[in-house]
């Protein structure tokens, strides 16, 4: 399971009672939880930036959202492979709101390492990319294989095929469009094929699905 950021509404307010609620609710689910930096977990601008100056929320989310995974700082990889060998896939989490040149470098070695499938995490999503402190992060996607970009910030659901592209921001906070509220999961077929399927959290009803061949295209 992965997060897409924002698991705090917290500007100079004490933001662990948030995190220990979300973190309560986290603890119905047994497999293991990937969560991405949001910009709240920053300073809450979409422009902060708390690469070398942690902020309080900064600190309480690494704490207590990547300590239980064994990670200390917010951008971070797994690397997942089928028990007989015959695929392999990476998930790269992006911490757009800790940027500098040591995640760069980190992001653009971490993409080249060849996988059959490619899942990139990001708390902000293209079309928001403009004066973050992470839009250098897009050209060494773009550069490399990407099976899906799963973002968040919007709180909305949508699917840009252009850019391989989910924005599943309909997880919590209050909705910005006429999607309800939602999850997404992605199942992979026997000839390698993967289904995306975002589904309706109180009727179970899919709000979109789409294929994604093993070539990478269709998403």
């Amino acid at each position: 399971m992965i997060g897409t950021g924002d698991y705090m509404f917290s500007l100079g307010l004490d933001p662990q009672p948030q995190l220990n609620l979300y973190m309560q609710a986290r603890a119905a689910f047994p497999g293991p939880f990937y969560p991405a930096m949001g910009n709240h977990e920053c300073n809450s601008f979409t422009d902060g930036n708390c690469a070398g100056s942690p902020t309080v929320n900064m600190t309480d989310f690494e704490t207590t959202m990547l300590g239980p995974i064994g990670e200390t700082k917010p951008y971070y990889s797994r690397t997942f492979a089928a028990s007989d060998g015959s695929w392999t896939a990476k998930l790269v989490v992006i911490a757009c709101n800790a940027w500098d040149d040591t995640q760069l470098a980190w992001l653009q070695d971490q993409l080249v390492v060849p996988t059959t499938y490619t899942f990139v995490v990001r708390h902000e999503g293209v079309a928001d990319l403009p004066g973050t402190p992470c839009s250098a992060s897009q050209a060494p996607i773009d550069a490399n294989p990407l099976t899906l970009l799963v973002v968040g910030h919007t709180h909305e659901y949508a699917h840009d095929g252009s850019n391989k592209e989910i924005i599943n921001g309909i997880g919590g906070a209050p909705l910005t469009s006429g999607t309800n509220y939602g999850y997404t999961i992605v199942s992979r077929h026997g000839d390698g094929t993967l289904t995306v399927t975002t589904k309706d959290y109180t009727s179970g009803s899919a709000i979109d699905t789409f294929d994604i061949l093993p070539n990478g295209s269709g998403a």
